[in-house]
């Protein structure tokens, strides 16, 4: 999979080179690539914002640049174009395998007050946001959604590492346990050290049941 961030701060996308996502990307599992925007404006001044017409505070993101952009880097239209916006949809998990299905996709950052409308009409085909409250660009939005689809790329993750964790059947996660046994008084669940694991996965599966009850009832 390939994953193209169109942005005009592409330092902030450092980490993605790192840990997990670094090493998949050096193995060839996805490429994660960050785009500066200004390298595509005609502008001399390499600028890629102006004033809002009919007024109102801050800059918009022009055209020009983003849609340069979007039709070098998908000239076919074959990738799914998002735009990281509080307007869109909110992020949750059955995206993600929405998502993987496509085997391009590129994440617009807006910033300032955000992208000219018709960028939006020409060249995205859907929104998406992270929660209900206001950054200071998409930037942020672009590394969660990119390490969200990322972890489950073929090759990323340890498969079973997938297989049970917070959102899968609709449970949040049971709690996890490693060594010392006993730590400042609290001691590690006697059913995880006895070895029976059919006793094991009960009790996971009643934690995980309980978890999800107290802190996020509406999954269930």
């Amino acid at each position: 999979m390939k994953i193209d961030i169109l942005t005009l701060f592409p330092e902030i996308f450092a980490p993605m080179q790192a840990s997990i996502l670094g090493r998949a990307q050096k193995e060839g599992k996805l490429t994660i690539n960050a785009v500066n925007i200004r390298d595509y404006t005609e502008d001399k001044h390499l600028k890629c914002d102006d004033y809002p017409f009919g007024g109102g505070a801050g800059m918009v993101m022009t055209p020009q640049p983003i849609g340069s952009a979007i039709e070098a880097l998908d000239p076919q239209h074959a990738a799914r174009r998002i735009y990281l916006s509080p307007k869109g949809e909110v992020f949750r998990q059955q995206k993600v395998f929405q998502l993987l299905e496509y085997e391009h996709i590129i994440l617009l950052c807006g910033h300032y007050e955000g992208v000219d409308q018709r960028v939006i009409d020409l060249f995205i085909d859907e929104e998406i946001s992270i929660g209900d409250y206001i950054l200071t660009g998409g930037e942020l939005p672009a590394m969660v959604i990119a390490d969200c689809i990322a972890r489950y790329v073929d090759g990323v993750l340890n498969t079973s590492s997938l297989v049970q964790e917070s959102f899968s059947e609709n449970l949040l996660e049971y709690p996890q346990y490693t060594r010392p046994v006993e730590y400042r008084g609290l001691i590690v669940p006697e059913v995880l050290r006895g070895g029976n694991h059919a006793a094991i996965d009960k009790w996971r599966r009643e934690q995980a049941e309980k978890i999800t009850r107290e802190k996020r009832p509406d999954l269930l």
